[in-house]
């Protein structure tokens, strides 16, 4: 077997390569933040403060006075306003007019009415029926007394009225509480009136009191 030339072996074996190492920087610069589209800044380097004149009002258009300037009273809720006390007074004067005015006339009335009818009564023969016909002599009395109850009812309930109203607003409660008591309470006191004087009459004008 012959020997190969050596005159047919290559001059230069090819070079082996090297092994791979990263480059010391990227070769296009510092990447911009994971995430982040071109042309916004990085969120790892901080907001950048926006544009001068990137938020101003279109031409023409001023921005109101005080527009973005941080308050300067603290915000709490409003005072109550002071509601008047009014309703309930009003309605207070109307019970205390119904019930004692009312109770006053009814007065005078009760007590002229049976001193009048007393003396008919005495000066006429007992039948054990009572005669109408003694309150001719005071008739002028028996209207007053008539008048005298219907207008203090009317304001009466006028006051009660009112005086409810006056409670459920609270405009003058306590004088609205007053004038419901007061008016209601106004009936009672008229009619033990009317009793006590026409029985005081009575006895006066038959002379049964002496």
């Amino acid at each position: 077997m012959s020997q190969p030339d050596a005159s047919h072996a290559p001059q230069n074996p090819p070079a082996q390569p090297a092994a791979w190492a990263p480059p010391g920087a990227a070769p296009f610069g510092t990447p911009v933040g994971a995430g982040a589209a071109p042309g916004l800044p990085d969120a790892s380097q901080g907001w950048a403060a926006p544009p001068a004149g990137a938020y101003a009002p279109p031409a023409g258009y001023a921005a109101p006075a005080g527009y973005g300037a941080a308050p300067t009273a603290a915000f709490g809720a409003p005072a109550p306003a002071k509601r008047s006390s009014a309703l309930g007074i009003v309605a207070l004067a109307l019970a205390l007019v119904a019930t004692f005015g009312a109770s006053l006339s009814a007065a005078i009335a009760s007590f002229n009415i049976g001193l009048g009818a007393g003396r008919q009564i005495s000066s006429q023969p007992f039948t054990g029926e009572f005669d109408w016909s003694v309150l001719t002599p005071v008739r002028d009395w028996v209207l007053m007394g008539e008048v005298s109850f219907w207008v203090g009812t009317a304001i009466g309930v006028w006051a009660l009225v009112q005086g409810i109203i006056a409670i459920v607003k609270g405009r003058g409660r306590g004088a609205g509480i007053a004038a419901v008591v007061i008016a209601a309470l106004g009936p009672i006191a008229f009619g033990a009136v009317v009793q006590g004087f026409l029985t005081a009459g009575l006895a006066a004008g038959t002379g049964i009191g002496g």
